[in-house]
């Protein structure tokens, strides 16, 4: 009898394993998708050339956040001859195959001031697929304040999306400053564009 029980949550522990996991890929293809099909600037059939990396849980990391006691402005680089001004917000912290990373949060000081963006932060990166598997102007991903609990974040490169620059030109794309520049290759997320501009 023992040995049927044990046999049996072993096999609910091992299912339940396997099911979470695609879950995790099924609900991050769904939310690619839901990107694809909402792109503002990739319109009609140019929406095939949006590319993404395959889903890897991996990549999906917990950091934990670092709070910036003192108003760091930045005055970011973009693209276009308009520069834009982020508070360094606070930084994350995050191990990644066994190695520890750092990258900073930033917050718009133009859109804190809009209905709407309030609690909107702001992660903007390179790393070493730069300029050959993905967009060589970096990639970035959005979060809100209250996705930080507990002072930690879940930080997941699979929701990494490339900026309006990556597919057209006369947008003011911010460019990642030096301190996000990862030297690890962040096989996640969007892909270079498959269509030249």
């Amino acid at each position: 009898m023992k040995k049927i029980l044990i046999i049996a949550i072993l096999a609910i522990v091992s299912q339940n394993s396997f099911c979470q996991p695609k879950a995790y890929t099924d609900s991050i293809k769904k939310y690619q998708a839901d990107y694809v099909k909402t792109h503002e600037v990739v319109k009609g059939v140019d929406r095939k050339y949006l590319k993404f990396f395959p889903v890897l849980k991996k990549y999906n990391v917990l950091a934990s956040f670092e709070k910036i006691s003192y108003s760091s402005v930045l005055i970011m680089k973009t693209s276009g001859k308009i520069q834009k001004d982020f508070i360094r917000y606070g930084y994350l912290h995050f191990i990644f195959d066994h190695k520890p990373y750092k990258l900073t949060l930033y917050q718009s000081i133009t859109l804190k001031t809009k209905a709407g963006f309030e609690d909107y932060l702001f992660l903007p990166f390179t790393d070493a697929t730069s300029g050959e598997q993905t967009y060589g102007g970096g990639r970035y991903i959005d979060f809100k304040l209250s996705d930080i609990i507990n002072n930690t974040l879940a930080l997941d490169f699979n929701k990494a999306y490339n900026p309006y620059c990556a597919y057209t030109t006369g947008y003011n794309c911010p460019i990642p400053p030096r301190e996000n520049n990862l030297s690890i290759a962040v096989k996640a997320g969007e892909m270079n564009f498959g269509k030249k501009h």
